[in-house]
């Protein structure tokens, strides 16, 4: 990253405060500086400077013709210690999370806007039982039912002779195996509900810096104050009007995740109290004495407890417009207390001793995960008509899916699930049983439930539809890097010289990087063949009651080897799947680079707050934002000073969030520069309802002023398309070339790179645009040191170190 460029003598003091993108960087490389302090915050996140400007307060003359640069390096929130790498596991629960934020915009909706922000918590929760019910499956039912039922795959594994019904020791009795196995799921749940309290205690309960919490107006329609159910209240007088991400409470999710947090504990507890009861069930049905009584009560007693736990999710959505403090402890804490009472006693009267009860066939388990199929897809359906509802008045053509975007992330969120889930009790299946596929061999088989072993069979034929827009991708991308060459030389203006190589290079990355464009269309065609594709699995599991390589016995050779195949090589993808999953995890947890990687992914799926899951990894951006925020402010109250945040890619979608969530003083006296920007491309398009069109043309007019810099080969950021209105000018400045130079000069004598999505400041067009944002911003104030705003910076808790 090159050095800060001196900006023109004018205006007085002056700060530019750089913000990273994804993956992250050093100050060091932000800086150009090898020698640099931090001046507040801590290892985790923290602003840093040059060695030699620490007293640049002290010394404004200094810095009359240059600002002074700072730098906030944010990449250990995402990417940190080892442990991050575990987070993988969350990743179905942060694509949940994400379709909460894709609804459309919506005016003069309330009753819409809560209904799809019900639906998606309902799906997020229905993620939580499944991921219960996986490990219910592997742990209570391939394990403890069906491989220490029987001899054979007792005998085979040695640690589990002590459960073989053959030896008739004390565990051997079904209903204590399956107490014992039951702890598998119970600690999953338990460690789920650890993280999320942690980071709980880390991000959503920190409060953010003080001084901006009053409630304040907003349009009652379109804020998410509509959707939480209860306690809406009304604002005092309007006094300013702000968007979403301006709101007081937008980076305060602590009383929404702390309820989220009880309800999914609560639901995984019942989930295997229900697979506990369920088991004893039919064995106790119509048998003397209080034991079928007692079964009765117990499953009544988990029905209520879920309804319960359903009414608790719907119940309340987020409160943003103003800093919401209280905490329902009721709730917090007895939910998953009885639910956890509720499954001791399930435990107990499971392992109460039965003569005669013996552990044949497989536990009720395809019921289970058909239901939860059909109750996903209805859901996402139902959402799916409230987002076009919610679309339908005022259509974009930008936005993705046509607003459908939600119910299209939502639906692969469960596909995710259903993939690890499945995964793993394919793995497992295989494991104990050994050559034979699932379900396939002789005798005895020990085997997942039906549905999973289709839902499997179904992965190669969605690989194959893939192949189909892939395909048209590539040759759409092939004609277009053909078709730019000439645009390419027009722009360079090359005549002489030109180099068909060259050219080529610089028309095949225009054209690459336009793939980014077509997002959509995968994501809807993955959606939409996942979910007619479950809608079949679970009408062949349930028509024919055999795996898909049983069904077909007795058809023509030709189908019924088609079934075999499909089914054989769909359970090994779905197991290869799951495996390169956890090496993953493993790399990471090891190895810092891959843990950086990993981290990318989480820098734009975790910038949103638990809105929906509250076992998804935590936001960041709770940290990021108001710690940049308060820093600005800081910086103007202290010295009147100007100041230009500068953000690339990821960073300037949390410099854009920070400015939104500054006073309107302190936003008079603050420019934006934005530069390999994804506002627009990405969360302009895919959240519309807090990137959109009207929302980024609202930033331009409570900015003071705003330029953006995009090159037509970068992948991630483009224009931000907010065109110049009420005497402003446009905020995008003119494609930048890319690679600056085409072929060798004087000024170049080497072939310069393309650089894509990097080294923006290298481009001498950086400079000379942050140098005409300094000139448009007021003087600086009047000296303003040891004002109350300044001593108020350190009892934030979030940004002082």
């Amino acid at each position: 990253m090159s050095p800060a460029t001196p900006a023109p003598e004018s205006g007085g003091a002056a700060l530019e405060l750089l913000v990273h993108g994804v993956g992250g960087a050093t100050p060091e490389d932000m800086l150009d500086d090898p020698r640099t302090v931090r001046i507040t915050g801590d290892r985790t996140a923290a602003v840093y400077r040059r060695g030699v400007d620490l007293d640049a307060e002290d010394h404004p003359e200094r810095y009359a013709a240059r600002p002074v640069p700072e730098a906030y390096c944010w990449s250990n929130l995402t990417s940190g210690d080892g442990a991050r790498a575990l987070w993988l596991l969350l990743l179905p629960f942060m694509v949940a999370n994400l379709a909460h934020w894709m609804r459309p915009p919506a005016r003069n909706r309330p009753g819409l806007v809560r209904l799809y922000g019900v639906l998606v918590r309902l799906v997020a929760l229905t993620l939580t039982v499944l991921l219960t019910a996986a490990a219910c499956e592997v742990a209570l039912d391939l394990t403890a039912w069906q491989c220490a039922g029987t001899a054979a795959c007792a005998d085979a594994h040695s640690w589990l002779g002590f459960l073989s019904a053959g030896r008739g020791g004390w565990w051997s009795v079904p209903g204590r195996r399956l107490v014992l196995a039951a702890l598998v799921p119970v600690v999953l749940v338990g460690l789920l509900w650890y993280l999320s309290n942690r980071t709980w205690s880390a991000y959503e309960a920190q409060r953010p810096p003080t001084g901006y919490d009053a409630p304040v107006p907003e349009p009652r329609a379109d804020t998410e104050t509509a959707d939480s159910g209860e306690g809406a209240e009304t604002a005092p007088a309007p006094v300013e009007l702000r968007p979403a991400l301006g709101r007081p409470g937008f980076w305060y999710g602590r009383r929404l995740v702390a309820r989220l947090r009880a309800a999914h504990t609560a639901a995984g507890f019942l989930t295997v109290a229900a697979a506990l009861a369920s088991a004893t069930a039919r064995h106790d049905a119509g048998a003397p004495g209080p034991r079928p009584f007692l079964g009765w009560v117990l499953r009544a007693a988990v029905a209520v407890l879920a309804v319960l736990v359903v009414w608790v999710v719907c119940r309340r959505g987020r409160s943003e417009s103003r800093l919401d403090l209280r905490v329902e402890h009721a709730v917090v804490s007895w939910l998953p207390g009885v639910s956890l009472v509720l499954l001791v006693l399930a435990a107990l009267h499971t392992g109460w001793s039965r003569p005669g009860w013996a552990s044949t066939g497989t536990l009720p388990g395809d019921a289970v995960f058909g239901a939860l199929t059909l109750v996903q897809g209805g859901l996402v359906v139902a959402l799916g008509v409230v987002a076009l509802l919610l679309q339908r008045p005022r259509r974009d053509p930008r936005t993705a899916l046509r607003g459908l975007g939600g119910p299209a992330v939502a639906m692969l969120a469960c596909a995710l699930a259903g993939v690890m889930s499945g995964g793993v009790a394919q793995r497992v299946a295989d494991w104990l049983d050994g050559p034979a596929t699932p379900g396939m061999g002789e005798g005895p088989r020990i085997g997942p439930p039906v549905l999973l072993s289709w839902q499997a069979s179904v992965i190669p034929l969605l690989l194959l539809l893939l192949l189909v827009p892939a395909a048209l991708l590539a040759v759409r991308t092939v004609l277009t890097a053909r078709r730019l060459r000439q645009a390419v030389e027009d722009d360079y203006a090359v005549a002489a010289e030109r180099d068909p190589v060259r050219t080529g290079q610089i028309a095949s990355g225009r054209a690459r990087a336009g793939l980014t464009d077509s997002a959509p269309v995968l994501v809807g065609v993955v959606s939409g063949a996942t979910l007619l594709l479950g809608a079949a699995s679970v009408a062949g599991a349930w028509a024919s009651g055999n795996v898909p390589g049983r069904a077909f016995d007795g058809a023509h050779p030709a189908i019924a080897s088609l079934a075999s195949a499909t089914q054989a090589l769909g359970s090994w993808m779905i197991g290869f799947g799951f495996l390169l999953f956890v090496t993953w995890g493993r790399r990471a947890y090891r190895d810092a680079s891959a843990r950086r990687t990993i981290g990318i992914l989480w820098d734009v799926g975790t910038f949103w707050p638990r809105a929906a899951h509250p076992f998804a990894p935590p936001c960041y951006a709770e940290r990021a934002v108001p710690d940049l925020t308060w820093r600005m402010s800081s910086w103007t109250g202290t010295t009147g000073g100007r100041l230009v945040i500068s953000g690339h890619s990821q960073g300037s979608v949390l410099a854009a969030a920070a400015v939104w969530q500054l006073p309107p003083a302190t936003r008079g006296r603050v420019a934006l520069l934005t530069y390999g920007s994804p506002l627009e491309r990405l969360y302009g398009r895919w959240f519309p309802a807090y990137f959109g069109p009207e929302a980024l043309r609202a930033l331009h007019r409570t900015v003071h002023c705003w330029s953006n810099l995009h090159r037509a080969t970068d992948p991630i950021g483009g224009p931000v398309r907010v065109p110049a209105e009420d005497g402003r000018p446009a905020v995008d400045a003119a494609v930048l070339l890319d690679p600056v130079a085409y072929g060798r000069t004087r000024r170049h004598p080497l072939p310069e790179p393309i650089l894509g999505h990097s080294d923006y400041q290298a481009d001498p067009a950086f400079a000379e645009r942050r140098a005409a944002l300094l000139d448009r911003l007021p003087p600086a104030l009047p000296h303003q040191r040891g004002t109350n705003e300044a001593s108020d910076q350190g009892s934030s808790g979030r940004s002082s170190g």
